[in-house]
């Protein structure tokens, strides 16, 4: 199976979820990608059907068609959902945290590259080759 360049790593994406679901698994689905509770999805899918019915059958049922059911194991651990929906939902304070760990390490490299060129770390050497 060939993998287009644009595929992604990140396994959170909009799927259906009939193990959660009702009828299709799409409220379901909606709410696990948004971190909503599913309840909550179906209220609203209820109310809006009150005012636009046509509208959302139409746009349920293609969306019960088009979305692809949720794999069952979706994520190896709870940490690594956490990762990827902080990914996914916040991609900027993804970005600013991967800049500060860089940050501190560059800050942890320059602290030990000041240290072996400095005289105490010879002069600590010395004492070390003295104590063998």
């Amino acid at each position: 199976m060939s993998r287009s360049p644009y595929d992604s790593p990140n396994p959170h994406r909009l799927y259906r979820n009939p193990q959660r679901g009702y009828m299709a698994g799409v409220c379901a689905g909606i709410g696990d990608y948004f971190g909503v509770d599913p309840f909550l999805v179906r209220l609203a899918t209820v109310i809006g059907a009150m005012f636009f019915f046509p509208f959302v059958l139409v746009g349920y049922i293609i969306a019960a068609l088009a979305l692809p059911s949720r794999p069952p194991q979706l994520y190896r651990t709870p940490d690594e959902e956490t990762f990827w929906r902080t990914v996914a939902t916040k991609p900027d304070r993804s970005l600013a945290g991967l800049a500060q760990r860089f940050r501190d390490f560059e800050k942890r490299v320059a602290g030990l590259e000041a240290y072996v060129s400095s005289k105490d770390y010879e002069l600590n050497k010395a004492f070390r080759d003295l104590e063998r």
